[in-house]
């Protein structure tokens, strides 16, 4: 079998055995979604809350499993040198990147698989949505992330990846559009915020779900950039110990 399948095997397994992290990567994006839906706090530019929300929750949670939870895991595997014994084998670090991000990938699906119900229960009715170009743009947002958190894990101390990986997380959130207008944001910020991934996906999201996009295109591009050059920087720089 090949090597790549084998270890997107053993990642698979890693995640399903990890309940906790699934928990959290589960219920931060439904409490969110429950609760700025239900108490009308957010300055959304759209008739209800829910369908400026349900794009953006969407992002986060893409955000969230592909860059946070894949970034802490693995900086940590790779402080208890359980990655110095992966890079004994033929693996190689394109084939360890593409199986971490095909795992997340699997963890995206069940978190789609919940909070997609969850919204339309709270009143989401998105118009002519185009659920093929969302999935492609979680799956190029998923590329762009895990890019991203691969990189940190695989450069930064396991306790110093965390707090990076966290407050990255926090400052994508607040700056990414997914949960405060762009439009709300300080004109300079504002323009750092649509060449962010965290913006970019936001809004891809929001066009392909029938709600406030603000530059569709230009978005796609961001995006598919990032999705590029992050993936091959991790491969690049990526260090087993």
């Amino acid at each position: 079998m090949n090597v790549a399948l084998v270890q997107l095997r053993a990642e698979l397994r890693r995640v399903a055995g990890n309940g906790e992290q699934l928990l959290l990567t589960l219920g931060i994006p439904v409490l969110l979604l429950v609760f700025f839906s239900l108490v009308d706090v957010l300055p959304t530019d759209t008739p209800e809350p829910i369908d400026f929300l349900a794009p953006g929750i969407l992002a986060l949670a893409t955000m969230s499993t592909a860059m946070v939870s894949l970034g802490i895991g693995t900086g940590f595997e790779r402080s208890y040198h359980v990655l110095k014994r992966l890079g004994t084998t033929p693996l190689g670090r394109p084939r360890l990147v593409a199986a971490k991000i095909g795992s997340v990938i699997a963890v995206e699906i069940v978190q789609c698989a919940v909070l997609i119900p969850v919204a339309f229960a709270l009143g989401w009715d998105p118009a002519s949505p185009s659920w093929l170009l969302a999935v492609a743009g979680v799956i190029v947002g998923t590329m762009a992330f895990a890019g991203i958190g691969l990189t940190m894990a695989g450069r930064l101390p396991g306790e110093v990846n965390l707090a990076a990986q966290n407050g990255l997380y926090v400052v994508l959130l607040l700056l990414g559009g997914m949960v405060i207008p762009f439009a709300e944001l300080p004109g300079a910020i504002r323009a750092v915020a649509h060449v962010l991934p965290s913006g970019a996906l936001a809004d891809v999201l929001r066009d392909a779900l029938g709600s406030a996009a603000t530059q569709p295109t230009r978005s796609w591009i961001v995006l598919c950039v990032w999705a590029v050059v992050t993936p091959l920087l991790a491969s690049r720089l990526f260090r087993w110990d």
